[in-house]
């Protein structure tokens, strides 16, 4: 079943417009045999290992290609990227961050169809290709499939004497964030129990993944409950309060990295992160993976999560090599690449599996990133998305800084919802 039939079939119509607008291009015109520069667009590379790994990777094997990374900061990326577009830049290949950014700029006819491509690839062996089908046309092809997890710090766990948070409900991981906050790390900082990162997904993708409420709907009463956890914890001291975080733009990894905090709800992406943080000598925690805590004990995890993918832009100089490296990035060498980093590839193998070698030993962490789970589309994808994603962050941001209650934030996002958007 298609998540969005109907929702991007304007895209396809783009797509197929900007294919033929690149008929007449500079692109056809160009050997592709020959010396290329490619460019890519990209974030953080200092702290994104993937992108340098799969840049090397890529240049050894096509030795007349030189990747030239167009460097964003993540925080920037969405609306830098949109930006450029808008202006006609060039760049050949695009990196979509989430489907939220594919579902808008291929809205926007930016981005060519790569439905050939992908027709050529395995996709029996490639995961989160779903939300990128476009009325069976795709313009975008994932190489990463991640999935949220709760980290924690083994060391500040058993300095405490708690066992390792495995399969918590929320009541219990809420109990455990304020036994863990206690003392100060060896500069002077304080230790918090748990850290929540500002980005809405942290309260709204969860509860929607667990409660099976939709994003879109204009309904969001099922937020309530993770809301009032959320500011219950900050209230309490035992997470860092939000409007610190925004104003000081803290860094996710530097809490959990530094010692800051017990906990952190994060993406399997930060894998990659901590390994090439410990390998560099820059962090020396201690840290394990656990299942994301729950609603209700037992059953099935549920969880949510996203896939990154490349895409091409319509207006990129070397459409041909840009699609070879997509097919290399997104298939099995590629993904091996990503695996040895500790990225969780899409392409999935017994291959990459063996080369995915980034997992703590401990039986708990093997566990919560093998066992089978349920992994929601942290925000399903329709012409609409985007609209109601920049709503619910900014009633999301409200509430969280205390400039409104939860009842009137959520009433409120479902009226604005409701009457701009739907």
């Amino acid at each position: 079943m298609k998540r969005y039939p109907s929702a991007l079939a304007a895209i396809a119509a783009a797509a197929t417009l900007a294919i033929a607008g690149c008929s007449s291009s500079a692109s056809d015109a160009a050997d592709p045999s020959g010396p290329v520069t490619l460019t890519v667009s990209a974030w953080n590379l200092d702290k994104t290992p993937e992108f340098n790994a799969l840049f090397d990777a890529f240049e050894a094997a096509h030795p007349n290609v030189t990747i030239q990374p167009v460097e964003i900061l993540a925080d920037d990326y969405p609306e830098k990227v949109a930006t450029m577009l808008a202006g006609g830049d060039t760049t050949d290949v695009l990196t979509m961050k989430n489907v939220i950014d594919y579902a808008r700029y291929a809205n926007r006819g930016q981005l060519l169809d790569l439905t050939d491509l992908v027709g050529e690839l395995p996709t029996d062996k490639i995961a989160g290709l779903e939300p990128f089908d476009i009325d069976g046309k795709y313009a975008a092809v994932p190489y990463r499939q991640d999935f949220w997890v709760l980290y924690y710090n083994k060391a500040l766990f058993d300095a405490a004497g708690l066992p390792h948070p495995d399969r918590l409900t929320w009541a219990q991981y809420s109990e455990l964030a304020k036994k863990l906050t206690s003392g100060t790390t060896a500069d002077g900082q304080k230790v918090y129990g748990t850290y929540h990162h500002t980005w809405r997904s942290v309260v709204q993708a969860i509860a929607a993944a667990q409660t099976g409420g939709d994003q879109l709907s204009g309904d969001y009463g099922f937020f309530a409950d993770q809301y009032a956890l959320a500011l219950d914890l900050q209230n309490a001291g035992a997470a860092l309060d939000f409007g610190t975080a925004k104003t000081q733009q803290v860094n996710y990894r530097s809490m959990f990295e530094t010692g800051q905090t017990a906990m952190m709800p994060m993406g399997t992406w930060y894998i990659a992160g901590i390994k090439a943080a410990i390998e560099g000598g820059t962090s020396s925690v201690e840290w394990g993976m656990a299942p994301m805590p729950q609603i209700n004990p037992g059953g099935e995890t549920a969880t949510f999560g996203s896939p990154t993918a490349f895409a091409v832009n319509e207006n990129a100089k070397n459409v041909e090599v840009a699609k070879e490296f997509i097919g290399f990035a997104t298939g099995e060498e590629g993904a091996k690449v990503l695996a040895g980093i500790g990225v969780v590839p899409a392409y999935g193998s017994d291959a990459v599996t063996a080369a995915f070698t980034a997992l703590p030993a401990d039986e708990l962490s093997r566990t919560t990133f093998t066992e089978n789970k349920k992994v929601a589309l942290e925000m399903p994808v329709s012409e609409v998305t985007s609209d109601i994603d920049t709503i619910l962050e900014e009633e999301h941001e409200l509430i969280m800084a205390g400039q409104k209650s939860i009842a009137d934030g959520i009433r409120d996002a479902g009226d604005r919802v409701k009457n701009e958007v739907l």
